[in-house]
């Protein structure tokens, strides 16, 4: 629970005041919501140098309900502190440490209690010495219960939550690519969970998810006829809900590696972390492009194990095997599997840096990303057996205490198993994000420019990219509350599927993202 400096001077006048102020001082205070630590203003005790009488201090008046226990503080104890401004800042949310320290300030001006004090004291011991022994035999039982829960229950420890993001959205242009059909269009897509742990260092999840952006959306060939008008938000499912997360992870290795095992809902990032700011569904990057590197979503599988190994502080080693159709073939047979590793580097406090490697097999050649052209994400439609080696690098980096610079950028390389064909594409973008912009603590602001998937070269192959497309994205993060957040966006993409005469289609949207 949030403390606040009116309220912990409350607490402190009646505890130096035993005799003569009343317990119901903190009658007025109510409890509060917490707050994340980046939305607590820090000011250290250390800056709260003088005794400052209560007159002086500006943003105290006399009708406030704290006053009295400000003024016998001053007078009596000799240990208020204010600010050098003059102010004290009793509606400022107070940390522990802020706490410990004016709080021993205090007790430092204390005299030891005597004669008719210490007799006062002693005597309210005596009269409430029942109603002590009453209260340690309650926190002892209730102690002993917690234990027994903690150890025994299952069901009690499962907890429920999830996700809504409501989006208001519309396009225009990309007539060619597609027919033009857009339109406004109100959506959802709701994800429910359930967790429980085992042995407190494990965690066993099920996740379920509707929604009603149904027929790919925009990238539907009725609208824009792109894979690039795919949002991060949308999923079709005809506002059916079904089983599509099954996931269970554990440490190992002295709590420096965990290990996952999903049989439903996997993609390589899942373990293989896309080190990007813009990845949040609900207020991270609008489309699906801008979210994330499209390697990590290279096969589109569901099912896969992996271990994330913390190696040092400033290295981790993480390694995802994943599938697709698995039942038909077996675990090692299957229509479509990724092997991924990635290392990710900490040089500083304030520099994230990963290297990855994916080696694939296609039965059909394609990546499957659904992030750039259809001449990329089909390998050039040899539509053969096909090996994919995959390369890619991201970055973060702090300029400033709020300002980030992302990149990311990779390349794969497909290699049909029956035939001389192969297929080389490239994507990438840069982007920066804002945390806290105009003053305002929870909100971001994020930017992002790149080049989605691109077929480079090929050969044997039908079909190539002549021209290419250019991705512009902007959106804000508008913290409401804890739960809930109000993220409007809009993107371009030139050229939509790296073809020269095709029109740049826009797409716009508002989401309010709930979280509970």
């Amino acid at each position: 629970m949030r403390q606040q400096q009116w309220g912990w001077l409350a607490l402190l006048g009646c505890v130096l005041n035993t005799t003569t102020v009343q317990a119901n001082t903190m009658g007025n205070l109510s409890p509060q919501t917490p707050l994340n630590q980046k939305e607590i203003e820090l000011a250290p005790p250390a800056a709260m140098r003088k005794i400052t009488p209560v007159f002086q201090l500006r943003d105290v008046a006399p009708t406030d309900w704290a006053v009295e226990a400000l003024q016998s503080l001053t007078e009596r104890y000799n240990c208020l502190q204010g600010y050098p401004d003059g102010t004290f800042r009793g509606e400022r949310p107070l940390t522990r440490y802020e706490f410990a320290a004016s709080l021993s300030a205090c007790f430092s001006q204390l005299p030891p209690l005597q004669g008719e004090e210490f007799l006062t004291v002693e005597r309210l011991r005596q009269e409430f010495v029942e109603e002590l022994e009453d209260i340690a035999t309650f926190i002892h039982t209730l102690e002993g219960r917690l234990r027994t829960l903690e150890d025994q229950s299952f069901s009690t420890t499962v907890i429920f939550g999830g996700q809504v993001v409501f989006a208001l959205s519309g396009a225009t242009g990309g007539r060619p690519p597609g027919r033009g059909e857009t339109g406004i269009l109100f959506t959802h897509q709701t994800q429910l969970a359930l967790a429980t742990s085992f042995h407190g260092k494990d965690r066993l999840l099920l996740g379920l998810t509707t929604g009603n952006f149904n027929d790919f959306g925009f990238a539907n060939p009725r609208a824009l006829n792109s894979y690039m008008a795919l949002l991060n938000s949308q999923s079709g499912a005809e506002d059916q809900f079904s089983l599509d997360t099954l996931e269970y992870r554990t440490v190992a290795f002295k709590d420096r590696m965990v290990l996952t095992f999903k049989p439903l809902g996997f993609s390589l990032g899942d373990v293989l972390t896309p080190n990007t700011p813009h990845g949040e569904t609900g207020g991270g990057a609008v489309s699906r492009f801008g979210a994330q590197n499209p390697l990590f979503q290279l096969g589109a599988l569901n099912s896969g194990v992996g271990l994330d190994w913390l190696v040092s502080d400033q290295v981790r080693l993480q390694t995802a095997y994943g599938m697709r159709n698995s039942a038909e073939g077996g675990v090692f047979n299957a229509s479509h599997s990724a092997l991924g590793v990635q290392v990710l580097v900490a040089p500083g406090d304030r520099t994230v840096a990963g290297l990855t490697y994916i080696n694939a097999y296609s039965q059909d050649g394609r990546l499957d990303t659904f992030t750039g052209s259809f001449n990329a994400d089909t390998s050039g439609t040899f539509l053969e057996p096909a090996q994919i080696h995959g390369l890619g690098a991201t970055l973060q980096t702090y300029l400033t205490d709020n300002i980030i610079l992302a990149a990311w950028g990779g390349m794969t390389y497909t290699r049909s198993l029956v035939s001389p064909a192969f297929a080389l594409s490239a994507t990438g973008t840069l982007s920066l994000g804002i945390e806290d912009p105009f003053g305002r603590m929870g909100d971001y602001w994020g930017i992002v420019a790149g080049i989605p998937p691109k077929l480079l070269v090929g050969g044997t192959i039908e079909r190539r990219d002549q021209g290419t497309s250019f991705h512009l994205e902007t959106f804000y993060r508008w913290r409401v509350s804890d739960r809930l957040s109000l993220s409007p966006g809009i993107f371009l993409v030139t050229d939509p599927g790296h073809i020269s005469n095709n029109n740049t289609f826009w797409i716009g949207t508002v989401r309010a993202s709930f979280q509970f």
